[in-house]
């Protein structure tokens, strides 16, 4: 027992990995065994999260549950694993939205014991970037993520797969080399990679004096845009999210959950762990750059996700437009740093990530339920359909409000805060935003409009193709998510006050 209680993060960490190498073990054709054991391996994470969460005294500064372990001790990296408000937030949503999207993956019969093994895998991947407290560390589990991610696209996607796959690992991998570049010339600098040492050190060097041959304050410059391209990558920040509707519209619906729900936030994450503490001055400097790069995110995204006519790649492109709200908030963080606007910004755009993260998996999970049915995501194709799924229209249509930030759901807190925070700091984006906001409903209502209702398209109402409605199971995989959303979107305050000591202890 004291074992758990003195390791519960590497427990949370390491356990899901653990439990893909027993899988390796278990018999190849049992299909159902294995989806019952990945599922059960998966939920050990999550109730350790919430052992940790209830845990956590938000009041207490700095990072808790720290962990450190010698790694590569002649650079000076070791495995240092710690949670403060920010990453202990998205532990929670990586720990809730794995299982979840194992149980929407109980419908896959091909490679069963591969495709789980790579699940768990993935998970451990995105919990090491958000627990890790050393840049090397980090960056392998940056890079480690990629892996199962492109091996879930390119062995179980749709007809495009090989190129989406391709184009995900490229843009992701092409965005890292920078990073990689930067995080060792720190190490190189200061002789380790621990961010707690790193945070004083860097931010402590006279910007006048020499490094390199160059100023310490022109190095600091091209070391934020070596991280600053990578996380946008990721984000993605418009120009860099052309990969995301590709590898979304080709992924399984469980890869769309988790590439959705997950994968996006490493970047948001990024820009909130490394570039704002580590890059202060450079974060205000080029916080408008930024800011327009969101605003764009937030209204090209919106057209071009009124544009589309296949449903999994319009809410696809919602994606883009509402993690722009991410970035404008961190943008203004970056330019007003240390005030009660930015705080509120920081806020937002922190909620923003966990309420994007249960409503844009739960939309990625309702698309694959009508296209398991129809075996198309063409808009035009459907219609009417709501008198034959009147329970799945309702969960369609309650999802579909929280990410189109109907008050009293989720999605309205947070985005509410991130306008009410960039306002008095960068009020022309902000107002420019607001036409990104507008599609929002636009495109929105058009997805629910063309599915649900209008004339009967009568080719699902008889025979073979007669449509079927949503099953237990798929609704046990949307219930949790549809009471988050609705808690949050009611009662915000117990985890906009985990995230705020964070805010204002750390930023």
């Amino acid at each position: 027992m004291d074992f758990i209680t003195t390791h519960h993060l590497s427990l949370i960490l390491f356990l899901p990995s653990l439990a893909a190498v027993v899988m390796l073990f278990l018999p190849k054709g049992e299909n159902k065994l294995l989806r019952w054991f990945a599922f059960g391996a998966s939920l050990v994470p999550f109730v350790l999260s919430l052992v940790v969460w209830f845990q956590f005294k938000s009041s207490q500064p700095g990072f808790q549950f720290e962990e450190t372990y010698v790694w590569y001790e002649a650079i000076g990296s070791s495995l240092h694993l710690g949670v403060d408000g920010l990453s202990l937030t998205m532990v929670l949503l990586t720990t809730l939205l794995t299982p979840l999207a194992i149980l929407a993956s109980f419908s896959i019969n091909e490679k069963v014991k591969a495709y789980m093994m790579l699940f768990l895998f993935l998970e451990t991947g995105m919990l090491g970037v958000f627990m890790a407290l050393d840049l090397l560390i980090f960056f392998v589990f940056w890079e480690v993520g990629l892996v199962p991610m492109y091996f879930l696209i390119n062995q179980w996607g749709s007809d495009n797969r090989n190129y989406a796959s391709l184009k995900f690992m490229i843009y992701t991998m092409g965005g890292s080399l920078g990073l990689l570049l930067a995080i060792q010339m720190l190490g190189v600098l200061f002789g380790t990679y621990d961010l707690l040492t790193l945070y004083q050190r860097w931010n402590s060097l006279d910007l006048g004096s020499s490094l390199f041959g160059m100023s310490v304050f022109q190095v600091k410059q091209i070391a934020f845009w070596a991280f600053a391209i990578a996380f946008a990558i990721k984000v993605p920040v418009w120009p860099f999210h052309t990969w995301l509707p590709d590898a979304h519209t080709e992924a399984p619906t469980a890869g769309s959950m988790i590439l959705a729900g997950v994968l996006l936030k490493l970047g948001a994450y990024g820009f909130l762990r490394l570039i704002l503490p580590l890059y202060p001055l450079e974060a205000q400097i080029f916080a408008g750059a930024l800011a327009v790069l969101a605003t764009a995110a937030i209204v090209f995204g919106a057209f071009a996700s009124y544009a589309q006519t296949d449903f999994k790649r319009l809410v696809a492109y919602s994606s883009v437009n509402h993690m722009g709200f991410v970035v404008l908030g961190i943008a203004a963080a970056g330019l007003a740093s240390g005030t009660t606007d930015a705080t509120i910004a920081l806020n937002g755009a922190i909620l923003q990530m966990f309420n994007h993260g249960l409503s844009s998996a739960g939309m990625f999970f309702l698309v694959g339920v009508i296209y398991e049915r129809t075996h198309t995501r063409n808009l035009e194709e459907f219609g009417g359909l709501f008198p034959l799924v009147p329970v799945y229209g309702g969960i369609l249509i309650f999802t579909s409000m929280a990410s189109l930030g109907l008050p009293g759901l989720n999605g309205f807190i947070s985005e509410f805060l991130v306008v009410r925070g960039t306002w008095p700091i960068l009020t022309a984006y902000t107002a420019i935003s607001m036409l990104g906001l507008l599609f929002t409903g636009a495109y929105i209502l058009k997805g629910i409009k063309k599915v649900l209702h209008g004339p009967l398209n009568e080719h699902w109402a008889h025979g073979e193709h007669k449509l079927t409605e949503i099953n237990t199971r798929e609704i046990l995989v949307m219930a949790p998510l549809m009471v988050l959303i609705l808690w949050i979107g009611i009662y915000p305050a117990w985890i906009l006050d985990v995230i705020n000591k964070a805010v204002v202890m750390f930023f």
